[in-house]
């Protein structure tokens, strides 16, 4: 399954993505993305740090994600818990699958694929945030090998769960 780099000219496919998501959440009751963000400028800022991604199904976008390998000054400060390392770490942030594309396992591909190019850049850490409420994440996270590892706090002052997955050869090969 490729993934590439987001283009300018795919925003209106990302954001139809996102669209779907947070109409979701909002179905669910979970109070995440429903003021305005993530909008097309924060895909557009995304694009233009290099960090936002899209998955292609036989050329089609069905899937979206940002990836940062700069240190999140959110993650600075935890609460209830720890961290599981203090070393280099990679975030991923603002994962969301085309409706038609959900329960076919891309969060898992996405997560996979983001676990490899961390290996290959010597980063063994993998961190990432969720909204409280939003139990389908929490549950692809766990399941993916992410350890809860406590509370942070957006810069909007939004709280957040946090959870930090180790990677390595070895438990990528076991896979």
């Amino acid at each position: 399954m490729p993934f590439r780099l987001s283009l300018e000219s795919d925003i209106p496919v990302i954001m139809k993505i996102i669209n779907q998501a947070q109409s979701q959440l909002k179905k669910a009751g979970i109070d995440q993305w429903q003021n305005q963000y993530p909008n097309a400028s924060s895909i557009l800022n995304d694009i233009q740090l290099g960090e936002s991604y899209v998955v292609l199904i036989e050329d089609r976008i069905v899937g979206t994600f940002a990836l940062s390998f700069c240190n999140e000054s959110t993650y600075d400060t935890i609460y209830a818990g720890n961290w599981l390392s203090i070393q280099t770490y990679a975030v991923i942030h603002r994962i969301a699958v085309d409706d038609q594309y959900k329960g076919h396992g891309l969060s898992t591909k996405i997560i996979n694929e983001v676990s490899a190019w961390c290996i290959n850049k010597n980063i063994n850490s993998i961190k990432i945030d969720t909204h409280e409420d939003n139990h389908i994440m929490r549950n692809v996270l766990v399941k993916n090998g992410f350890t809860y590892c406590g509370i942070i706090y957006l810069r909007d002052g939004n709280r957040r769960v946090a959870y930090e997955k180790l990677v390595t050869h070895a438990n990528f090969l076991k896979k």
